[in-house]
């Protein structure tokens, strides 16, 4: 995700609490539905034994209710109002209630250990929809979204999405209590029945109306949770360049006030919430009471039996944890939809990668290449590549030179297939990419970016990386990367940790490791964007001429942005200005070419700048005392020295 200016990120947060209500009720209910259909329909087996421990929960708490009602008027009224004897009257009640009681664990072991099972693995399937869908869609999807809130969407909203399954089998259960105790206290007292109906209509219509209003305001919680995350993640991510330019405090300043603006939305939400909460956790208590009071006097003129009381008020003291639990599921309804929308935004992406079948290339030996009317833009209206053609011989190298801008890695892109042309068609050995049967393009072709990327993992599987080769393969990429003298010294050799990124490297070992990760798959057609650049040239040119020698060659497509790159290609392809402008040696590019002339001058100017700041640095180094790495070891082939300027040493 680029990083967002200080003006952009003002507007972002200058926007006061949310708290709208455009969406209908009755809408969210419905995408409430919807989403728990499609979430139950991964795991149906565990949905049914959430909602049948459920129920037997609720045909406990019915039949508790029961038992006790019975055993008022039976034992408790007789024994202490007449003095009849325990004897053969305690015993049934004891049985009956311990029955009961299994029978109610049995019920809520069932219904909280499938609804968790239920709502981790609807988790666990949305986390791998979404991997599955960011894979197979272009690499447009990453800049649409961004790493930071694609990390948040991962996480939090894949999570929020589910929370409704935690109560939903206990609500529906719930359901089945209420219609029953309503049943039951209705048939005992009919007043009492409506009384307590009335008391649940309300209660359920507050709490729906509470869970209505919140809803957009969810979605802003979802969406600023998004923002902190991005601003972490870039954060993180730039840690070296934020301290080396003294820019702590305002990174600080900046994540404060992301988090700050996610911590008003929080509390703003949190206040309704509570607010509609607090009226609908004591209407159940008050309605009660009012329902006690209609029952005793019922009592007193001769309409009810104790025993009934009882019952109807023991009813009414199971029921304030269902009702609540109702509400609850209403709240939680609201949080997963607003969840669940950040979700289906990025498994609704509609820019698939498209594959065709072909199986495999024509040729064992390294690959031709063509490129007929391309053209590319990242953004519309804003041309990049315009009707590039070319052709690139097989076992060639060829250098792609040209301006800043002028389409040099977007070509290099594009002949990855990392993104596809928005017109005109690339083929390789005549095929064209698009035809390419899933996994077969990445076995032919390899590609390795200026920005290399190692895992926190060994060399060993850096290289490899899933890839079923053995360590001797390993070490022959390492060979022919130029890599193997450096990677001996390590402390564990190809077992040596690398940490994140690849901390314990310098720039040119890193690049050394990418490149012999694309070697060790024994690639026909190899593409490298400026991937040496860290390299010391005299490294550079051995690892070119043992690309040439190596036991399978390859064409080679480099990036180049060095004179001695260059000169190292068999040919030269110019790029300015979105096409090809001329294509030849690099001798007759000199002579006929006055633009690829004056980059070359430029280029050679550079390169003269480069190496005389590093004489300086080194000069200086000499004049200091000397001091051992951090790591408290030195690695030889540049390790140690060559992390402050990033190249090799040969």
């Amino acid at each position: 995700m680029s990083r967002l200016d200080d003006v952009t990120f003002g507007a972002l947060l200058a926007t006061d609490p949310v708290l709208t209500a455009t969406t209908s009720p009755w809408q969210v209910v419905r995408l409430g539905v919807r989403l728990v259909v499609r979430l139950v329909r991964g795991a149906p087996g565990r949905f049914l034994l959430a909602i049948t421990g459920a129920l037997l929960f609720t045909g406990a708490i019915v039949a508790s209710a029961l038992v006790v009602g019975a055993a008022t008027d039976d034992l408790i009224v007789p024994v202490l109002a007449a003095g009849e004897p325990v004897r053969g009257r305690l015993a049934p009640v004891v049985w009956l209630l311990l029955g009961v009681s299994v029978w109610k664990a049995v019920g809520i072991v069932l219904r909280r250990g499938a609804a968790t099972a239920l709502q981790v693995t609807a988790q666990t399937e949305l986390r791998r929809q979404l991997i599955r869908r960011l894979f197979g869609t272009s690499l447009r999807a990453y800049e649409r979204h961004g790493v930071g809130d694609l990390l948040s969407t991962a996480d939090v909203d894949t999570r929020q999405a589910t929370f409704m399954l935690a109560p939903l089998p206990f609500a529906t259960g719930v359901v089945g209590l209420l219609v029953a105790a309503i049943a039951v206290i209705t048939v005992t007292e009919p007043l009492l029945g409506v009384t307590a109906l009335g008391l649940l209509v309300v209660v359920v219509g507050i709490d729906l109306r509470g869970a209505w209003l919140t809803f957009e305001g969810m979605e802003e919680i979802q969406r600023r949770r998004g923002r902190v995350a991005a601003v972490a993640h870039e954060s993180f991510d730039g840690a070296l360049t934020i301290t080396s330019l003294g820019r702590a405090d305002q990174e600080r300043a900046r994540f404060q006030a992301a988090a700050d603006h996610l911590r008003d939305q929080l509390v703003a939400v949190g206040r309704l919430w509570t607010s509609y909460r607090a009226v609908t956790e004591g209407l159940p208590s008050a309605g009660a009471i009012v329902i006690l009071v209609l029952g005793s006097l019922r009592v007193v003129d001769g309409t009810l039996s104790p025993g009934e009381l009882v019952r109807v008020a023991y009813l009414l003291s199971l029921l304030v944890v269902p009702v609540r639990m109702i509400g609850y599921l209403f709240w939680d309804t609201s949080q997963s939809v607003a969840g669940w929308r950040r979700v289906a935004r990025v498994l609704e992406e509609d820019d698939p990668v498209a594959h065709g079948e072909v199986e495999a290339g024509r040729s064992s030996g390294p690959a031709a290449l063509t490129a007929a009317g391309v053209s590319f833009s990242y953004e519309p209206d804003v041309p990049v590549l315009s009707d590039l053609s070319l052709s690139i011989e097989p076992g060639t190298t060829v250098a792609v030179v040209g301006p800043t801008g002028s389409g040099k890695s977007s070509l290099a892109v594009l002949l990855a297939r990392l993104w596809d042309p928005d017109a005109g068609s690339l083929h390789l050995d005549g095929t064209d990419l698009r035809a390419l049967a899933p996994g077969v393009l990445p076995s032919e072709v390899a590609y390795v970016a200026q920005d290399t990327f190692l895992f926190d993992d060994s060399v060993l599987g850096n290289v490899a990386l899933g890839a079923p080769v053995d360590a001797e393969a390993v070490r022959d990429a390492l060979r022919l990367a130029n890599a193997e003298v450096f990677v001996e010294a390590l402390p564990q050799g190809l077992d040596t940790p690398l940490g994140e990124r690849g901390a314990t490297l310098s720039g040119g070992q890193r690049q050394r490791l990418a490149l012999a990760r694309a070697l060790v798959r024994r690639p026909r057609l190899l593409i490298l964007d400026d991937a040496t650049s860290a390299v010391d040239p005299s490294v550079e040119a051995r690892i070119l001429r043992g690309l040439r020698q190596a036991t399978r060659p390859s064409t080679v497509v480099i990036v180049a942005s060095r004179r001695a790159t260059i000169l190292l290609a068999d040919r030269v392809l110019f790029l300015e200005d979105g096409g090809v402008r001329a294509s030849g040696t690099h001798d007759q590019l000199l002579a006929s070419v006055p633009g690829y002339a004056r980059l070359l001058e430029a280029y050679e100017q550079d390169a003269a700048e480069r190496s005389e700041q590093e004489r300086r640095q080194r000069d200086d180094v000499h004049q200091r005392p000397h001091r051992r790495s951090r790591e408290g070891r030195q690695y030889p082939d540049g390790g140690g020295g060559a992390r402050s300027t990033g190249t090799d040493a040969p």
